[in-house]
């Protein structure tokens, strides 16, 4: 499994069935290009947005039925049109991507979720599209993997995110425990991170195991593919505890041993669930 660049999304999955694979590479090709658009390189934010609203009238040309020179988004509209994906999503993701260019802090954690519901949960209700399976409940439990998959992905970045000058913790939380934005490293504010990121790894933990019980409901290679995510999410909040929540000296990262006890894991998650949520 590869979560390269986009964490939240995993791609090109040996699990993934060979139909499913090209849509879910072009979508993959919309979400990390519009991304980087976003946050990477030099430019101005006035290009960056430029760009993205460059983005957004390919897919409005998308949605009228109209043809793409350019070859990501042919394939892009290949996909849509091949299995009938609502166009919706990926103009949320483009209306987080634009938020990134003009938001570096985010006063509340309902901000935060705000932000999450645009800039993760549109790839989770493509994908549960893709299999047939986007009801109501799906929906629900996809959504909460996918912000927890967000948020644990914020607190495995802080120092990369400060070197940007964004700060993706919310406010009100760092002046709970009385951190000064502008002070995140500093030794001296070590014990009062430790307790703030304690709240915030078992906030994450909380959501990501309210939204598990989809990854049994699904079956097959997805039900599997999603084990895996979810056991992927858990392992980095556990690293991050090991390291004592000093994620600038020690920032969790999944290696290839990680990833085969991720597998056992998730081999044993079906018993471990049905325990915990009375599931079938």
């Amino acid at each position: 499994m590869s979560v390269d660049h986009y964490e939240n999304f995993p791609v090109a999955s040996i699990l993934l069935p060979g139909r499913l694979r090209p849509a879910v590479e072009a979508i993959y090709a919309f979400a990390r290009s519009a991304d980087d658009l976003a946050d990477e390189g030099e430019a101005t934010p006035e290009q960056r947005l430029a760009d993205l609203n460059a983005y957004e009238a390919e897919l409005a040309r998308i949605d009228a039925g109209g043809d793409s020179s350019e070859s990501m988004f042919a394939r892009l509209a290949a996909a849509i049109r091949r299995h009938e994906l609502p166009i919706k999503p990926f103009y949320e993701l483009l209306s987080a991507f634009k938020q990134d260019v003009l938001v570096s802090r985010y006063q509340t954690y309902d901000a935060l979720l705000d932000y999450c519901s645009r800039s993760a949960n549109p790839v989770g209700y493509l994908m549960l599209h893709l299999y047939g399976a986007a009801d109501e409940e799906n929906v629900r439990d996809s959504d909460a993997i996918c912000t927890a998959l967000q948020l644990i992905n914020f607190l495995q970045d802080v120092a990369i995110d400060l070197h940007k000058e964004r700060i993706y913790i919310p406010l009100e939380d760092l002046n709970r425990y009385a951190i000064s934005p502008a002070a995140l490293d500093h030794p001296s504010a070590r014990p009062r991170w430790r307790s703030m990121m304690k709240f915030e790894v078992e906030r994450a933990r909380a959501l990501m195991l309210s939204g598990a019980p989809l990854a049994l409901r699904l079956k097959g290679r997805i039900g599997f593919e999603l084990r895996m995510v979810v056991q992927g999410g858990l392992h980095i909040l556990d690293a991050i505890e090991a390291a004592e929540y000093d994620i600038f000296l020690h920032r969790p990262k999944l290696g290839k041993r990680d990833w085969l006890r991720i597998f056992w894991a998730a081999v044993r998650m079906k018993k471990q669930m049905r325990l915990m949520y009375g599931l079938a």
